[in-house]
């Protein structure tokens, strides 16, 4: 049998390519700072921070899982996260990005932690908090690679029979690879060309890339819309195959209970606690950088998930079969078996990756940033390292979890998007923190500290009981890990904000001039 035509890995390695050409430029208006290197000396424009922070919050998640999520259970899966999404994201913005820039400008901080410490004139917090905040982006860092590892897998079906050829699903479920270029491969090509041009630019580059991929696959998601939809006979006709072939998933509720859709809205509350979207926040050049941002993530949302949901369920209708069993990669399988138009193919599987490139990048500079600032330089003082010894730390940081996060791609989970909202959850769970350290004068360090050993206890029994020891057991869980029918956030949120409340009511009140530091009008 003749091999697939390569045209799609050409295009997707032109444009791994142009990213690499980009990073170059940024490096040229690289200012050789740390402040430039970790926030962009707080420059960042209206339209650069809109891009940015919508790029750096679509990945695997938005695009590769949420197909593959409403191939599974149905057009429901919009509602549970999307339209929640486009709503709370805006409010968070406003209520607290814009504070959150407002207070790191005044005392100058670069990252969550830098504010957590001395909101609560803490050291111990800081030190608690770090290896909780990085335990829960390696998942989310995790889902990305898991995503370009599918998609690519499902483009490249047959491009190389003799290099990569099939060998048994572990699952029994089909072949892996099949001549298909494995995820092993993937992740190694995306995380060195996103080192690259963050090594070359810090978050700058970042940001830049972050503009242009974002445009990339708005445009593309779009155009492969209005592709699938085509061959598959326009809108009305592909959604007439989905009511004869599986009308459960045009249903109102579909596999989704009402509970379950109801609890999700705590899940877009993440954004609030998630540290890199902190410290694209802290780049913002004034308050007025962030109109756009509140106005357009709403519609930016919707022009991405719809497209994608809509290919999910019409999979599902035309009977299309995931391969080797994997949902993740029924987006990849839609467009290649559709289209058949290896050009095109390449151009949209293109867009796919730079949605998802452009989340770890943003993730990658967050976590060198956090290791340098709140480890190194907090433990042994500022004026022992010059820029260059700051820069060159976060970058060893960086590079050691990228390492830890491609090993666990050996390990993947059967869905991408159960497990970001295990990863969105843990980060959900912490809002109360973030919000009451803004609005509550009264909150207390032992509040504080009740709150995140709560989220970390409630959260990682409910992780461990619906993820891990599944796993372990060999054991397929059919559906979503509910608690009385709801999601596991609802308790670790309750939990953590009781927590909260009600040991800093029955603890001292903070001190009035730590206090009053925050609450200048």
């Amino acid at each position: 049998m003749p091999a697939a035509d390569p045209t799609p890995l050409w295009v997707v390695l032109g444009y791994m390519s142009l990213l690499i050409g980009l990073g170059l430029v940024t490096k040229r208006l690289f200012r050789g700072t740390a402040s430039d290197y970790f926030v962009a000396e707080r420059s960042i424009g209206p339209f650069l921070l809109l891009m940015s922070v919508f790029g750096t919050t679509m990945t695997a998640f938005a695009l590769v899982g949420s197909t593959g999520k409403a191939y599974d259970s149905g057009i429901g899966v919009y509602g549970l996260m999307a339209s929640s999404s486009a709503l709370v994201h805006s409010l968070v913005f406003f209520l607290i990005g814009m504070k959150m820039w407002a207070i790191g400008k005044r005392y100058g901080y670069v990252t969550q932690i830098q504010y957590f410490r001395a909101r609560f004139d803490s050291n111990g917090l800081g030190w608690l908090l770090f290896p909780i905040l990085v335990a829960l982006v390696i998942p989310y860092l995790l889902i990305g690679l898991l995503g370009a590892g599918s998609v690519m897998r499902g483009v490249t079906v047959g491009m190389f029979p003799e290099t990569f050829a099939g060998i048994p699903n572990p699952r029994g479920e089909g072949m892996l690879f099949a001549g298909a270029v494995p995820p092993w491969v993937t992740g190694l090509v995306v995380c060195g060309v996103v080192l690259f041009y963050i090594f070359l630019g810090g978050l700058r580059g970042a940001a830049w890339a972050n503009a242009m991929q974002t445009i990339v696959f708005m445009i593309t998601g779009v155009v492969a819309f209005y592709l699938i939809s085509d061959k598959l006979g326009g809108l009305e006709a592909a959604t007439q195959k989905v009511v004869d072939g599986s009308p459960e998933h045009l249903s109102r509720k579909g596999k989704i209970g009402h509970l379950q859709f109801l609890t999700y809205g705590f899940v877009p509350l993440s954004v609030g606690m998630f540290p890199h979207l902190f410290q694209h926040w802290l780049t913002a050049k004034n308050a007025k950088t962030f109109r756009l941002s509140v106005i357009f993530h709403p519609l930016f949302i919707m022009i991405v998930w719809v497209p994608c949901i809509l290919i999910g369920i019409w999979a599902a209708g035309t009977g299309v079969t995931a391969p080797g069993g994997n949902s993740n990669a029924v987006l990849a399988k839609m467009v290649g078996a559709t289209l058949q138009q290896p050009l095109v193919t390449g151009i949209l599987t293109a867009g796919i990756l730079a949605a998802i490139m452009s989340s770890l990048d943003s993730q990658f500079v967050c976590l060198g940033t956090m290791f340098t600032h709140d480890i190194v330089v907090h433990a042994f003082g500022k004026e022992r390292f010059d820029d260059k010894t700051k820069v060159m730390m976060g970058r060893g940081f960086i590079c050691a979890v990228v390492a830890v996060t491609y090993l666990l791609t050996f390990f993947p989970p059967p869905h991408i998007f159960d497990l970001a909202v295990w990863c969105f959850s843990g980060f959900a769970s912490l809002f109360p923190l973030v919000f009451a350290s803004i609005y509550w004068k009264r909150v207390t360090k032992p509040g504080a500290y009740a709150c995140i050993l709560t989220t970390a206890a409630t959260w990682g029994w409910f992780f461990y009981d619906g993820l891990v020891r599944p796993s372990l057991a060999g054991e397929k869980q059919d559906g979503d890990y509910l608690v009385l029918g709801a999601m596991p956030v609802t308790f670790i949120f309750a939990a953590s904000a009781a927590a909260l409340v009600l040991v800093s009511l029955a603890t001292k009140p903070p001190r009035e001039d730590v206090v009053e530091r925050y609450f200048v009008s």
